[in-house]
């Protein structure tokens, strides 16, 4: 298939009103797509389906799944280079939307001093009016700005059209293999990755790593953590620590997720005092923003390694089932011809309302500067 045939199938699909989803993995060249054949809004019950799975922030509601089967496959070996360029977006404050947000965060403080809970992320939107409607446009040129991200377009005529480039992997499970990306504390890039970070975005970075440990330990074991190193995500770096596991044999894909989702990365900790200050207090609904998306249980195949003492073992290809997911951060909704852009950061007793204002301005350029 063509790349132009590609994009065009996805275009008849929206243009049809039925549902799709197209992406790309991190630091790949394929994109794939699954269109569903119909527009029944189809909802996961127990993780054992097999198709591409969008899930809320809050837990409590509805994911989605657009199944495998009965779904046309569709893939792009690569995509040319776009000579669709970016522009540099002037920070254009709106001094109402600056003052909420340091407010809020202040409030996030004052309840971590009290007692309430030791980290909450807290977030905001930001309404866009844009020139450019046609999202596999959009899509495009986040696949040429963002290789290191896993890109999407995800669209139900029931639920919305959602577009992001994001950063950060949920889990990763293959057969009874897992690994799990912590990620927290942002800076701007500034050239080079050599950052001095300060010990709220350390802690910040602990908090996560020791929440996904503690929690998964019944699960899990073999377990390993990786050193902390810092990555670039667009125009920001983070701190990354990597914790790879063997599940157990009676653990459920299901346990794992209800476990660790939302993570203290996208939410805050204790877990449940921390969703329930973001419910009451952020007076919007953040919907998927900070949800997880990607592959459940598709099947991947694996071969013996070549060679001539084992020629006799390629015949024994191992199939195993494959689950993907990844946080919905640096993610956009796309309603008429508004961009709604979505972005927040972690609290601690450390944090500054000014800066974490700031921090949420450099996070919305990523978007923004697709636009």
């Amino acid at each position: 298939m063509t790349s132009e045939d590609f994009f065009k199938r996805i275009e008849q699909q929206y243009h049809n009103e039925l549902p799709f989803v197209v992406y790309r993995k991190p630091n790949k060249s394929d994109i794939n797509g699954l269109l569903q054949s119909h527009n029944e809004l189809i909802s996961i019950k127990d993780f054992t389906e097999k198709g591409f799975v969008f899930a809320p922030f809050d837990d409590l509601e509805t994911s989605v799944l657009i199944p495998f089967d009965g779904s046309e496959v569709i893939s792009l070996s690569s995509l040319m280079p776009s000579d669709i360029g970016i522009t540099e977006n002037k920070k254009i404050i709106n001094e109402q939307e600056k003052q909420q947000h340091i407010d809020l965060v202040k409030k996030g403080v004052e309840a971590i001093e009290a007692k309430d809970f030791k980290k909450v992320v807290l977030s905001r939107q930001e309404h866009v009016l844009i020139a450019e409607t046609n999202p596999i446009v959009i899509f495009k040129r986040l696949l040429s700005t963002y290789t290191s991200s896993f890109i999407y377009c995800w669209y139900h005529p029931k639920v919305g059209l959602w577009l992001g480039a994001t950063p950060e992997t949920l889990i990763k499970i293959e057969g009874s293999q897992f690994s799990i990306m912590a990620l927290a504390g942002t800076q701007v890039y500034k050239g080079n990755l050599d950052v001095i970070w300060q010990d709220k975005e350390k802690q910040e970075q602990k908090f996560v790593t020791d929440f996904i440990v503690d929690s998964l330990q019944p699960s899990i074991e073999s377990l390993n953590v990786s050193e902390t190193e810092t990555v670039k995500a667009g125009n920001l770096v983070h701190l990354k620590t990597m914790v790879s596991a063997r599940l157990k044999t009676d653990s459920t894909l299901k346990d794992i997720i209800c476990t660790i989702h939302p993570t203290p990365a996208v939410c805050g900790l204790p877990k449940e005092e921390a969703k329930q200050f973001i419910l009451k207090n952020e007076h919007y609904n953040r919907e998927f923003y900070t949800g997880f998306l990607g592959e459940l249980n598709f099947e991947t195949t694996t071969a013996p390694r070549s060679g001539k003492r084992n020629i006799e073992n390629r015949a024994y290809a191992v199939t195993k089932k494959s689950t993907q997911l990844y946080v919905n951060l640096r993610c956009m909704k796309l309603k008429n011809n508004t961009a709604i852009i979505y972005v927040g950061g972690g609290i601690t007793a450390n944090s500054n309302p000014e800066s974490e204002w700031e921090e949420t301005v450099s996070k919305s350029l990523i978007i923004k500067n697709i636009l």
